[in-house]
């Protein structure tokens, strides 16, 4: 699998990630979240910022199901499920990932018609540190 692009801003999310913890981005004057990561608040423009654990449950507030013609290292995978959750205690924060049935299963083995707007769904991370959503109920 392709590997995330990280930047200076982002970086801490995949450090985080890849020890198994969903965090996301506040600002330390204002304590807004701010996701994406970026340099500055939105708020109050202020430039601290800290990293916060998140509860890692959420709802699928839209997802998508690609088939190919994609990128070689994901044509082999489709089709899969890309879900965009939104946060349960952050409910202006949404993250994008892949929905699969158990931490660490393949891109394509979730079967898209399973998928639902609204459904509850919760954060696992793979072998690789990347964050991934389950259906709460499975």
């Amino acid at each position: 699998m392709l590997a995330p692009v990280t930047d200076t801003d982002g970086a801490p999310f995949w450090q985080y990630a890849a020890r198994g913890e969903l965090r996301v981005q506040f600002c330390a004057e204002c304590a807004e979240p701010r996701f994406p990561p970026r340099p500055c608040c939105p708020h109050c423009q202020s430039f601290a910022s800290e990293w916060r654990p998140v509860g890692g449950h959420g709802r699928i507030w839209s997802y998508v199901v690609p088939h190919p013609p994609l990128l070689p290292d994901y044509a082999a995978c489709a089709p899969y499920v890309v879900v965009v959750v939104e946060l349960v205690d952050l409910p202006r924060i949404r993250l994008v990932g892949n929905l699969v049935g158990r931490a660490g299963d393949p891109l394509g083995a979730f079967p898209p018609d399973r998928v639902r707007i609204g459904e509850r769904v919760r954060v696992v991370f793979d072998g690789d540190g990347m964050p991934q959503w389950v259906l709460e109920r499975a």
